[in-house]
């Protein structure tokens, strides 16, 4: 291993905070977009597009799921995790993570958040999304 740290609880946390931020504005953002067009369109007949909900929490799951694979494959980091000064890698070669490695710990961490407190307890800072998909948060400063 190298000699860059792991980074901690808070840190991570507060980087989940802006990405879940950042993606729910992504989200507002598309949806703007959509009024804006319909608007355009047929400005007399034009309605607010109402969303159903069942397609609401498998859309916010799946934007998570790419905004964290398409930023940690493509940068090493989400936008939160830059702010923060944290760096996703594997666990021995401190290199950015494939695709499908990338697909493995997005999934887990979008869907199960609270792996994120097993940090406190280990001693090598490691969530459980870490564990599982063989990766490390360091500090990149």
């Amino acid at each position: 291993m190298t000699a860059a740290r792991n980074a901690g609880v808070v840190s991570r946390s507060i980087a989940a905070v802006i990405d879940l931020v950042t993606v729910l504005a992504m989200l507002a953002g598309i949806y703007i977009a959509v009024v804006f067009i319909n608007f355009v369109i047929d400005v007399r007949s034009f309605t607010f597009p109402t969303v159903p909900w069942l397609f609401t929490v498998p859309g916010f799951l799946g934007a998570c799921i790419l905004y964290q694979v398409f930023c940690w494959a493509a940068f090493g980091h989400t936008l939160g995790q830059a702010v923060m000064g944290l760096r996703v890698v594997r666990r021995k070669s401190d290199t950015n993570l494939h695709l499908l490695q990338g697909l493995g710990r997005a999934s887990i961490c979008t869907l199960f958040p609270l792996g994120l407190a097993w940090v406190l307890v280990s001693p090598q800072r490691r969530s459980l999304q870490d564990i599982a998909a063989r990766t490390r948060v360091i500090y990149e400063r």
